[in-house]
């Protein structure tokens, strides 16, 4: 049960050490960029909760007959979005359709020329020598 994502799947890639480093830099760097993905879209839904209860105040100000800070929240901070007037649901499109893809886009394309598309190289190849000198493949 040998295919292109097994573990076993080709260790000896027929690469260059500066080749099989960059490759894996560029994996780090991916796996990097999915991480501030997932701290912006933390951030996205931390704003958003923040203003479902900014609105309830809105309103809680309005019954306690504080109607000029209820209007500032209604007129000013509720529509506002997070940075230069954008939502942060546009920040998250922004990234996704900008560095998220160019970056993803770029280290499939490195591993397809260097490594016929196979991931993780440096992890296969650590792999599969561990496995040898324990014996696992006799």
């Amino acid at each position: 049960m040998s295919d292109d994502h097994s573990p076993s799947s080709r260790p000896d890639l027929d690469l260059t050490d500066a080749e099989r480093e960059a490759l894996h830099e560029l994996e780090l760097g991916l796996e990097h960029v999915y991480r501030g993905y997932g701290a912006l879209l933390t951030f996205h839904h931390q704003i958003g909760h923040a203003m479902d209860h900014l609105a309830v105040a809105e309103s809680r100000l309005r019954d306690a007959g504080h109607d000029a800070w209820a209007d500032e929240l209604r007129d000013h901070i509720l529509p506002a979005g997070a940075v230069d007037d954008r939502w942060t649901y546009e920040l998250v499109r922004a990234f996704q359709s900008g560095m998220l893809a160019d970056v993803t886009d770029f280290e499939s394309a490195v591993r397809d020329v260097l490594a016929d598309g196979i991931d993780h190289v440096t992890e296969r190849r650590q792999q599969a020598q561990w496995r040898e000198r324990a014996g696992w493949n006799e």
